[in-house]
């Protein structure tokens, strides 16, 4: 990843690194989260009725999330930063597709998807890059395509760097935000926020989680 900015080649290189571990820890961390099922469910149900066009599952990881739109019955393929954690994902999920590939410059042709799924993958995109995130989004949904969002709420300029996870050094930078903040960017990308999700932390959880609903205008 020659010339690209330093947090994606840090988070690519960590993600690597923990690949497999991490990939045997959240195997399937949708499977005890009942509401968290629900809004992908709800997200596969609008993207199915506006349309049979594709969607991206950006910050893929393992892939069980891609597997589970599939299973929804979404055309549906994996984005990630990590070679690695595309080639378990593959390796998971031969029937599915997997690619490397970054939110902030996504391989994609204009006004091809019928929605985007990022689920705690922006965490790791500095504030200054997110509106280019939010921007490739928009440029890839066709009108009326869908994006949701999952992400650890937090105030603002609140973030944590770990060097360490699963006995690896890492370097992997992590942003929680407040909900409002990260609607006020999808709208001024041109994606209408439609519903906003706040959950209490579940068991292990540490933070909030908020979701995220927006579609971009027809």
């Amino acid at each position: 990843m020659t010339g690209t900015p330093d947090f994606l080649h840090a988070t690519q290189t960590s993600y690597d690194a923990i690949a497999r571990p991490y990939t045997e820890r959240f195997a399937d961390w949708l499977g005890d989260k009942p509401l968290d099922r629900a809004l992908v469910t709800t997200f596969a149900e609008l993207v199915r009725a506006n349309g049979a066009e594709p969607v991206a599952d950006v910050g893929s990881g393992p892939g069980h999330v891609t597997a589970r739109l599939h299973a929804l019955g979404l055309a549906v393929f994996g984005v990630d930063l990590s070679p690695r954690m595309v080639a378990l994902a593959r390796e998971a999920h031969p029937g599915l597709r997997f690619h490397v590939g970054s939110m902030t410059s996504l391989d994609l042709p204009d006004a091809t998807l019928g929605g985007v799924l990022a689920l705690y993958s922006i965490i790791h995109v500095p504030d200054e890059h997110l509106p280019t995130a939010f921007a490739e989004f928009h440029r890839v949904l066709v009108p009326g395509g869908h994006v949701l969002l999952g992400f650890q709420s937090g105030e603002e300029d609140d973030r944590m760097r770990l060097t360490e996870r699963f006995g690896q050094e890492i370097s992997l930078d992590y942003h929680f935000r407040a909900p409002t903040g990260v609607a006020n960017l999808l709208t001024k990308a041109g994606l209408r926020v439609e519903a906003r999700v706040l959950r209490a932390p579940l068991e292990e959880e540490t933070r909030p989680r908020a979701y995220l609903l927006a579609r971009k205008a027809d």
